[in-house]
């Protein structure tokens, strides 16, 4: 369909010259998505202002009140740009005064619609459109290989449920059931092959090791909804250093968690295909690129994705101990032979070993902690849906564990240099056949995907730290599709390099594995009992027994294996969490001696403010209101006074806050603010830019960026981030001024 559309009869009459002039009123609405043909309005030239009356007013670009990017030239003074995001319609201007037509904006390519809060605007996903062909062809590849991007208002939606959770958050501490008992029944070999006897005692203990925590980390999430887990807790109630202990060591444990993991479940692959044994490092890095991608797609992606291999593992391996069971029973199976088994040694059965088998069988805990780092990840109400699904995982891993040791020792099976506990097991219970076959490939998946729980942990855990100011703020960040993509991306960068440099080799990293999750265990303990004390809230002694009993338990679990394990490289592990923790500190410390100097408080920071004449728009890009940014609108009232500052928000609370405090501040600097739906700075403040330019397309726009210049090298990596690219982005752009404003940090 065509429609004409003409501006009524009036606006093709003469004009009064000089200050009385009107504007040309605004074209009649036009359906949105319909097609129109425009036709070219001539209007006569104003005629000149009488003699003495003084020039004609100046002619200057302004967005017009009826649409994001309408432009109307008028003789009148110059105004600041204004956003109405309920136009579709935007007026252009032809190369004749005035002459203009008017072009429909369909629905789907407005860059701007109005916002949630009063008196901001929003940038749709159009305005992200890339300006470049490069940057199309970048926008094609992520779509292709992570999807469609998701809006923040979607968040609510990509939360889990507690099925999807329980795949996500237990497949660490699920796949350790197919190596703990292994790890106990290593260290009891060492006696004698009557020591063995001992493992089923010691897997009870490690049961009720494993009750005690997961039931001090359900009060946690009570205490902690917004999650953190043991780095929240240790910093609340211990301090500042432990905190950040708790948290190096959290971070330590999980790009373990993934190197392990990966690693064990290459060498399930290499037994089978024996000729894929020189390439394991190659395969593990291609595990942990499809991990990275598929969590890097959502955590309710990843969960769907999965989901299916955990329940498959559970399926496999319930069946295996169910059959086992009743064969037992039944007296219906026979012993495991002893081919290659491991020779047993001549050590008594003392204290001291009893420990040692303990603790390696503690291994059946690690993982058990990222429920409670992840609690905002899951679906309301997201601290009773975490409890829930940390009780279902303590239940299925306690009754997996106690009853594997039980079966195991029940058919005779010893640690084999050839052949696991889990394969010897289910060759006597169905005699090889395809289910012993199902097993296997069911145990390599859990194995592989248990480094899911750390891309699940890790991220959130890094966040948290980051809003506490402990990390650099790009940890904060949410990708295209709501997942914390920095943090997923360090990790697996840093679990490739532990594969690269110690060969995708089981053997080797499993010394550096468990002493930072049994650290963490004991500092959120401590924690929670000093919680508990201070509140003195309703069964506030039993909650504290309970911790207490808990954090004495993982306490002796962490020094046993920090004394055993060091010389063959726990030593590692404790130098880098002390590193980590003590680079933690420094980062914080700087952050909070930046927050000091750019304080406003003190009210000197607007007194040297003097306002420029009339001249070219001036737009000063703000993240929030202190020193700095004072500084740059001083600079940038000093050279014009049609300034405008353009603030990008995500959170519009915070932006809410931010203009009350620039109202009281700058009161004669005008304050747009977009709010980003999709997380993007470059995309919004392009179209903001764009928009201005059309306006006056005449006219040279100079964009202000406040800089923070630091000291130290190391310094700069934390700041100035997001401005260097669009300073990049904009230095390219005609008719377009960049002015960077520096603020030195001492």
């Amino acid at each position: 369909m065509s429609i004409e559309q003409e501006p009524p009869a009036e606006s093709e009459q003469p004009e009064a010259a000089g200050a009385d002039a009107k504007a040309p009123p605004a074209p009649a609405p036009v359906q949105a998505g319909t097609r129109q043909t425009i036709r070219r309005v001539r209007r006569p030239r104003p005629a000149p202002a009488a003699e003495g009356a003084g020039a004609a007013p100046e002619r200057t670009g302004r967005l017009d009140t009826d649409a994001p990017e309408e432009r109307e030239r008028e003789a009148a003074p110059k105004r600041r740009p204004e956003f109405n995001p309920e136009s579709q319609t935007e007026i252009y201007h032809g190369t004749k005064p005035g002459s203009r037509y008017a072009r429909l904006t369909r629905v789907g390519e407005r860059r701007f619609e109005r916002g949630e809060a009063q008196g901001t605007i929003r940038a749709t996903q159009v305005a992200d459109l890339p300006r470049t062909a490069a940057g199309r062809a970048l926008r094609m590849f992520k779509r292709t290989l992570l999807g469609v991007p998701l809006a923040s208002s979607r968040l609510a939606e990509e939360r889990l449920t507690k099925v999807k959770a329980l795949a996500i958050f237990s497949s660490d501490a699920l796949s350790s059931t197919a190596y703990a008992t292994e790890e106990i029944l290593l260290i009891l070999i060492l006696a004698s092959a009557g020591a063995l006897t001992f493992s089923i005692p010691i897997s009870i203990a490690i049961a009720v090791l494993l009750v005690i925590v997961a039931t001090s980390y359900r009060q946690t999430i009570r205490a902690y909804p917004n999650g953190g887990g043991a780095y929240k807790v240790a910093m609340d109630n211990l301090g500042t250093m432990p905190g950040l202990v708790a948290g190096a060591s959290l971070v330590v444990d999980y790009t373990l968690t993934v190197a392990v993991s990966t690693a064990a479940g290459v060498a399930a692959i290499t037994s089978a295909i024996p000729e894929l044994h020189d390439e394991r490092v190659i395969l593990a890095i291609v595990f942990v690129t499809l991990l990275t991608i598929g969590n890097l797609r959502g955590l309710r992606e990843a969960g769907s994705i999965f989901a299916i291999p955990t329940y498959f593992f559970l399926l496999a391996f319930s069946t295996m101990i169910v059959v086992g069971l009743a064969r037992v029973a039944l007296g219906g199976i026979d012993s495991v032979p002893h081919e290659d088994a491991i020779v047993p040694g001549g050590e008594s059965v003392g204290l001291f070993l009893i420990l040692r088998a303990f603790s390696s069988g503690a291994t059946a805990l690690t993982g058990i902690e990222a429920i409670s780092n992840g609690v905002p990840a899951f679906k309301e109400p997201s601290a009773k849906n975490a409890a829930t699904t940390l009780s279902w995982m303590a239940g299925i891993l306690t009754v997996l564990f106690v009853s594997l040791t039980i079966l195991a020792h029940q058919i005779g099976v010893y640690p084999s240099e050839t052949k696991t506990v889990v394969a010897q097991i289910a060759d006597a219970v169905f005699v090889g056949g395809p289910l012993f076959y199902i097993v296997q490939i069911a145990t390599a998946l859990i194995l592989v995907l248990a480094a899911n729980t750390s891309f699940a942990g890790l991220p959130a855990l890094a966040s948290v730290m980051a809003r506490d100011r402990w990390v650099p703020h790009i940890f904060t960040f949410r990708g295209d599709r709501l997942g914390y993509s920095w943090g997923i991306m360090v990790l697996a960068f840093a679990s490739v390099l532990l594969l690269i440099a110690y060969g995708a080799d089981t053997h080797k990293l499993i010394p550096l594995y468990a002493v930072g999750v049994f650290v963490g265990f004991t500092l959120s303990q401590m924690g929670m009992v000093v919680h508990w004390r201070a509140s003195r809230e309703s069964g506030w002694r039993r909650a504290m027994t309970i911790n207490g009993v808990g954090a004495t338990a993982t306490g002796v679990v962490a020094v046993i294996i920090a004394a055993t394990k060091f010389t063959h490289g726990a030593w590692l592990t404790i130098i880098a969490i002390v590193l980590l923790a003590l680079l933690f500190w420094q980062i914080g410390r700087h952050y909070r001696g930046v927050q000091k100097q750019l304080s406003l408080d003190g009210g000197d920071a607007f007194e040297s403010m003097t306002f420029g004449r009339l001249g070219q728009p001036v737009v000063v890009l703000i993240d929030q209101l202190n020193r700095a940014t004072a500084r740059a609108v001083g600079y940038a009232c000093s050279i014009s006074s049609s300034v405008t500052a353009l603030h990008v928000m995500e959170d519009p609370e915070a932006g809410a806050a931010l203009r009350h405090a620039w109202d009281e501040a700058f009161p004669g600097v005008q304050l747009a603010m977009v709010e980003s739906e999709y997380r993007t700075l470059l995309g919004p403040v392009l179209s903001y830019i764009e928009a201005l330019e059309r306006a006056g397309p005449d006219q040279t726009i100079t964009i202000v960026l406040p800089e923070y210049r630091s000291r130290r090298p190391w310094q700069r990596v934390l700041h100035n981030q997001s401005s260097q690219r669009l300073k990049k982005a904009l230095m390219d752009r005609p008719r377009t001024v960049v002015i960077e404003v520096p603020y030195r940090l001492s």
